[in-house]
């Protein structure tokens, strides 16, 4: 047989054999794989290359070589997720850098790590103070995570006390110009509505590059054309506006009423859409 057919041969059965090794090696990015993970990438690729090339003199040798280094990562995740002793001698441990505001000296000479490299991973965290710094640890695959202090994270509707409505997944409706079913079928509308949305923004269907509707029901779209400014419906502000302006008018007929019984209707129905105003308030304003 010739050369080349024995390449182009071997070639696409690795192909084939390499799309189902991926498919069960566990799914990291290069930035999050450990050195174990790197060198077992780049052994298997190596090998791959090897076969495809029809350079090792015996293939047979080959594909056992490659089959102990595609089944052994796959055996060694299995046991590491039945043993942490077996995931940290893999792996390896976290390690602690800041701990309580103070900088673990030695830990940073345990990984090789210099004043300068330190200060750069803690910048590339937005921890340019490190007075602000509770503490940082480094993970197994190099990444630092850091937790500021609690007077320096930012502030959460939690810390002032107040309710905000939860979020769902927001739905494309319309890609390239076309319109998107299975989004509109999710988010609870239809064709009709979307229509409608386009004439009140004043945009064609043809020249929508994206469109997305949110848990609340607003639409935002993008233009092929960048130029076009497209004015952004505020469904939620308006309404949350509208029952303020009806609460208000209610506290004013109140204060102009002669009439103590008309007085006293205004009154209490301002009171109630008080009330209604503030349970609303996280839904319409977030």
């Amino acid at each position: 047989m010739n050369t080349w057919l024995i390449i182009l041969f071997n070639s696409i059965i690795l192909f084939f054999f390499t799309l189902v090794i991926t498919k069960y090696m566990k799914r990291k990015t290069l930035s999050r794989s450990t050195p174990f993970d790197f060198i077992s990438y780049a052994v298997i690729a190596i090998i791959i290359t090897l076969i495809s090339l029809n350079i090792l003199d015996n293939v047979y040798f080959g594909l056992i070589t490659l089959a102990v280094w595609a089944m052994m990562p796959l055996i060694l995740d299995y046991a590491s997720m039945r043993s942490k002793w077996v995931y940290n001698l893999i792996n390896g441990k976290e390690r602690v850098l800041v701990k309580n505001g103070k900088i673990m000296e030695d830990n940073l000479s345990k990984e090789r790590i210099t004043g300068q490299e330190f200060l750069q991973q803690m910048r590339s965290k937005k921890a340019f103070n490190l007075a602000d710094v509770e503490f940082a640890v480094m993970e197994t695959t190099g990444d630092i995570n850091v937790n500021l202090k609690a007077d320096k994270n930012p502030v959460t509707a939690h810390d002032l006390g107040k309710q905000v409505g939860s979020k769902t997944e927001p739905q494309t409706v319309i890609l390239d110009g076309n319109i998107l079913n299975e989004g509109l079928t999710n988010a609870g509308l239809n064709q009709g509505w979307l229509t409608t949305q386009l004439e009140i923004k004043g945009v064609s269907l043809e020249n929508v590059f994206l469109g997305q509707v949110d848990s609340s029901g607003d639409l935002y779209i993008d233009l092929f054309d960048d130029l076009i400014q497209v004015p952004k419906t505020q469904v939620k502000e308006m309404l949350y506006a509208s029952i303020e302006k009806i609460q208000s008018d209610l506290m004013s007929f109140s204060l102009d009423s002669d009439n103590d019984a008309a007085k006293t209707m205004y009154s209490q129905n301002a009171e109630k859409l008080e009330k209604i105003i503030k349970k609303l308030e996280p839904y319409l304003l977030r």
